[in-house]
């Protein structure tokens, strides 16, 4: 019996410009494939992330009516399956959402890191803006993640001293390890949002260090519209530089929240590709939210 063609798209994630952002491919599958298939097409795409979305059979609620609509989804980089990934799951729901595979406002995703949900928002465009283009109206949404709160702690002396080796920057003002399952990013903390912009990895030092990857970051010195600066360099995971990682900043909104004392958010990722989020933190729930927009640039079929 010959194999079933599998559909994806690739979709750039935390932007609304193509090449921006970060790139996912998204594959809908009608059913499970083997996790060796898995990995060797996330390494044939050889982009961040490579998402698999399975539906699940919808459930009534008591009341008759249907519960949102539920995909198990997967995340896999080019090297390995990964615990959580924000900007495969947004590239994931805008997929179901542009291309109306789903009539909800809601998604649920059954995923190594629990359930999680998206949730489309309208934009509120300002006065006098429009959302006709070319003489035809386009919806304007952002999709907004409901993601878990990671926090950090303080890194012993000889991880200090292997993190500085490998960045070789002049100053850093904090230096921590985030706490959660199979996400131990080490996350440091520079003098101000020049030293992120400005910094040169060096993969092979930044290999060496204690963890999964490292999340550096700084805030402006002086007035922007941004509250803090980040970049996440992931190469044990085959991912040099993670263009925009949303997982990273369930741990930054947290250390950030705890600095400015605020809750809410405006982040620049300042990789060559750069993105933006909204971010909002819950610490009651100890849930962060981020909100992003995403654009299809590709699409096609896997014949294998």
């Amino acid at each position: 019996m010959p194999k079933k063609p599998v559909k994806y798209f690739v979709v750039d994630a935390f932007t609304d410009t193509p090449f921006k952002g970060n790139p996912a491919a998204v594959c809908l599958l009608e059913e499970e494939k083997d996790d060796k298939w898995l990995q060797d097409l996330a390494a044939e795409f050889n982009i961040s992330e490579t998402s698999y979305l399975v539906r699940i059979n919808e459930e009534e609620e008591t009341d008759g009516s249907l519960k949102p609509p539920k995909f198990g989804l997967r995340w896999f980089t080019p090297v390995t399956e990964v615990d959580l990934c924000g900007h495969a799951t947004l590239a994931a729901a805008h997929t179901l959402f542009s291309t109306g595979l789903v009539n909800s406002d809601i998604i649920e995703f059954s995923t190594l890191s629990g359930k999680l949900t998206a949730k489309r928002v309208p934009e509120v465009k300002p006065i006098g803006v429009s959302n006709v283009h070319n003489g035809e109206a386009h919806e304007s949404y952002f999709i907004e993640l409901d993601f878990p709160a990671i926090s950090s702690i303080e890194v012993d002396s000889a991880d200090v001293s292997s993190v500085s080796k490998a960045l070789n920057v002049a100053s850093m003002i904090d230096i921590r390890m985030t706490v959660s399952k199979n996400l131990d990013n080490i996350l440091v903390v520079l003098p101000s949002e020049k030293e992120v912009i400005d910094f040169e990895p060096n993969f092979d030092e930044i290999r060496k260090c204690p963890g999964t990857g490292v999340i550096i970051t700084g805030a402006p010195l002086g007035d922007s519209k941004f509250d803090f600066y980040s970049r996440f360099f992931c190469p044990k995971y085959g991912i040099n530089e993670d263009p925009v990682c949303g997982s990273a900043h369930c741990s930054l909104a947290v250390y950030w929240a705890k600095k400015l004392g605020k809750s809410d958010f405006v982040a620049y990722m300042a990789s060559p590709r750069s993105g933006i989020l909204n971010i909002h933190l819950d610490e009651q729930k100890k849930r962060v939210l981020l909100r992003g927009k995403a654009i299809t640039i590709m699409e096609g079929i896997v014949l294998v």
